[in-house]
């Protein structure tokens, strides 16, 4: 029998961690509470469930999220893979059908020889060489443990999610199809728009800064040692909309409900804004409402949303919400290999270290994993160049200044600058950016092919 790991946690971190190091010759048990345990944001027991938004970003190859998605398939991600699989139309962002997603993984993970799937709660930390991906939701006794083993005190802030409405609720007379920038989707456009005039939007935003929220739960309001807990601290990428409403009444216009680049059908102008509809499922019956994390009480969100032209009649078939997103101050506690400074048997993944959105997730899960196969056979771990997304990522966030650290996603600013010479347009910019980035994967992929097992 090989090296042994541990796997705390089955979401997209741990789900592509434990698969890394399986392919890589550890015996691995991957440990997930759900359902035994449930944490009050997830819905079904499979592994990498998708709460937010069903979109893993932009699959263009000059956005930052469409290069740490080239890196990924280049470096052989079961998680990208299995999303690609299950995509669903989104114009040039990956979107999945997140339950086929979800059970595409989970069959790849339960079918792996070297994977023990044990469904119970972690803890503590054992002996041993382990992998720890909890990531928002982590459970209060191991967020203790780890808060007393890293001796910092814990960060937070508060992730939130976008209601989902059925299809065919939707008043087609209003709702239009089409997309604010067309590249690499159909003619008529991959998202469904609701138009406002002024006069709406105003009736909109007040109804929307006047509403009812809902109180934290218990696990939000605790305050334990080691864990800062309280309400205040919002993640600026992921604003609910009743806090950007109350930045100000044109906050929303020039923010998620930006009309640029749309013309209502009915009028032929431009209308004052616009809520999108994304497609939530491969069949179309369901569509997230883009940027509309929120924590109103469920009946608001109907009064409200309602208000909205083209949702008068919308049938939710699930209601946005709010809940707590931990991580640590990464540059105080990790090494750049994703090892804990205190305890380097122990490596992080996922949000836990500060890393944002869906493929960062996947992303640090890969490197967590491999590098865990790595240290146990006593190699080196891998530190990515810092010329790749995922490089430049993680050597952000085990480095940046510890007193001002906050969750970082992929950006093409954290990538080191192309030199003088580099064409001064964005796009031309971003392709060179890109082109480095690959070269740069392309030079290290012998040795992160090596070991691998059939």
């Amino acid at each position: 029998m090989g090296a042994q790991l541990l796997v705390i946690g089955g979401g997209l971190a741990g789900a592509e961690a434990a698969w890394q190091a399986a392919e890589h010759g550890l015996q691995v048990t991957l440990a997930e509470m759900r359902p035994h345990t449930q944490n009050g944001a997830h819905q079904t027991d499979r592994l990498a469930e998708l709460v937010c938004s069903n979109s893993l970003g932009s699959s263009l190859p000059d956005r930052a999220s469409g290069m740490l998605l080239a890196e990924l398939r280049r470096l052989g991600s079961l998680l990208v893979r299995c999303a690609e699989q299950a995509r669903v139309p989104a114009g040039g962002a990956l979107a999945v059908d997140r339950a086929a997603f979800a059970q595409q993984v989970s069959e790849q993970i339960e079918r792996h020889p070297r994977i023990c799937i044990e469904r119970r709660e972690v803890e503590e930390f054992p002996p041993g060489w382990v992998v720890c991906a909890t990531g928002p939701l982590t459970s209060p006794a191991l967020a203790q443990a780890l808060g007393e083993l890293t001796g910092e005190a814990y960060l937070y802030f508060f992730d939130a999610i976008a209601p989902i409405v059925d299809a065919d609720s939707l008043d087609r007379h209003i709702v239009f199809r089409g997309s604010r920038f067309a590249r690499g989707e159909r003619m008529d456009g991959d998202y469904l728009n609701c138009p406002l005039a002024a006069e709406e939007y105003a009736v909109f935003v007040d109804a929307l800064q006047r509403a009812e929220r809902v109180p934290l739960r218990s696990f939000e309001r605790d305050v334990r040692e080691g864990v800062r807990a309280g309400l205040g601290d919002f993640f600026e990428g992921c604003l609910p909309i009743e806090v950007m409403a109350e930045r100000g009444i044109q906050s929303l216009a020039f923010g998620p409900l930006r009309p640029i680049g749309l013309r209502d059908p009915r009028t032929g102008r431009r209308p004052h804004a616009v809520v999108q509809l994304r497609q939530e499922d491969r069949a179309g019956t369901m569509y997230n409402l883009v940027g509309f994390q929120t924590n109103l009480v469920w009946s608001e969100q109907q009064r409200v949303f309602r208000l909205i032209p083209g949702l008068g009649s919308a049938r939710f078939l699930r209601y946005g919400q709010m809940h707590r997103n931990t991580f640590v101050n990464a540059p105080a506690v990790l090494l750049p290999t994703l090892q804990l400074r205190a305890r380097p048997e122990i490596l992080l993944a996922g949000q836990l270290t500060g890393v944002e959105g869906y493929l960062g997730n996947i992303a640090t899960g890969m490197l967590a994993g491999r590098n865990a196969a790595r240290l146990a056979r006593g190699d080196a771990g891998f530190e990515l160049p810092a010329e790749t997304m995922l490089g430049a990522l993680v050597r952000h966030v085990t480095t940046a200044d510890r007193r001002r650290f906050q969750p970082m996603k992929a950006n093409l600013g954290l990538l080191p600058t192309p030199g003088p010479a580099a064409p001064k347009a964005r796009k031309e910019r971003a392709a060179l950016l890109a082109h480095r980035a690959m070269h740069a994967v392309d030079g290290f992929m012998g040795d992160w092919d090596s070991n691998r097992c059939a």
